[in-house]
């Protein structure tokens, strides 16, 4: 989503990379009388293009989650300035906040959109089994002894293609709930947990579901088997087993010629 401007007019696209602190937002995807990444973003652009411009993001990331990996494209009307891509670079982060970076600009041909041209979205999740200063923002501390064993297995079990419908939040009835995975680890690294998912696309909240009741197989609440009947037969109770949203990070957007 993003502010369209004229299709008869000549434009210029860029490629943005981004990275975001997500604690103090709203979300990527811009919304009336909330902070948004997406916003902050198209008030700088406005700023320096002094014009309305199109920008849209490969994904939308809900309110508190971070990215170190966003992907959007920036479409202007072409003017008389030629902006090179160092000095947008640097005319971005000079004006937006600290929370929000701009890593590459790239030009790019004007069929390009950021959403519609990915072939697969990557996500990590961190768990942390102790209480942390530093790092409150960006993990999840679970108190409650886990079997890691367990929760691994049911993280196989996503691989694949599969229905979904008990681990997201439905926006439109019509919509499908078929996501094909393409790959799903759980990792263990001194006291942190690391989730990490690969699929083609996503639906809203599905990964935070997914996390929370994986934890949950982790605590002894459900067993394997209660986790694959899950994705068998759709459960509405799952809502509350919702991970938080501080330990997701939107990590890698992939486009065609590139490896998943």
């Amino acid at each position: 989503m993003g502010i369209k401007v004229e299709n008869s007019l000549k434009m210029n696209t860029w490629k943005l990379e981004i990275e975001y602190e997500g604690t103090r937002y709203r979300g990527w995807q811009m919304q009336k009388n909330a902070k948004t990444v997406q916003g902050e973003i198209i008030n700088a652009a406005e700023d320096i293009f002094q014009q309305r411009i199109e920008l849209g993001g490969a994904g939308r990331t809900d309110a508190g989650v971070h990215a170190f990996q966003q992907i959007a494209h920036l479409r202007i009307r072409e003017g008389k300035k030629d902006y090179k891509p160092q000095q947008l670079l640097f005319a971005f982060n000079d004006r937006l906040p600290h929370d929000i970076n701009i890593l590459k600009v790239i030009p790019t041909s004007n069929d390009f959109h950021a959403r519609h041209d990915a072939v697969a979205r990557q996500y990590l999740y961190q768990i942390s089994t102790r209480r942390t200063a530093f790092a409150k923002n960006h993990v999840w501390w679970v108190k409650d002894k886990l079997n890691l064993k367990a929760m691994e297995t049911a993280t196989n079990v996503i691989v694949g293609k599969h229905n979904f419908r008990s681990f997201c939040e439905i926006e439109d009835e019509k919509d499908s709930t078929i996501v094909v995975v393409n790959s799903a680890t759980l990792m263990t690294r001194g006291t942190m947990i690391y989730f990490r998912i690969n699929a083609s696309h996503f639906l809203w909240k599905m990964v935070r579901r997914l996390v929370g009741t994986i934890v949950e197989v982790g605590r002894g609440r459900f067993t394997v088997p209660d986790f694959e009947s899950f994705l068998e037969t759709p459960n509405d109770t799952l809502a509350k087993y919702t991970a938080p949203p501080s330990g997701l990070f939107l990590e890698k957007i992939f486009y065609k010629q590139e490896e998943n």
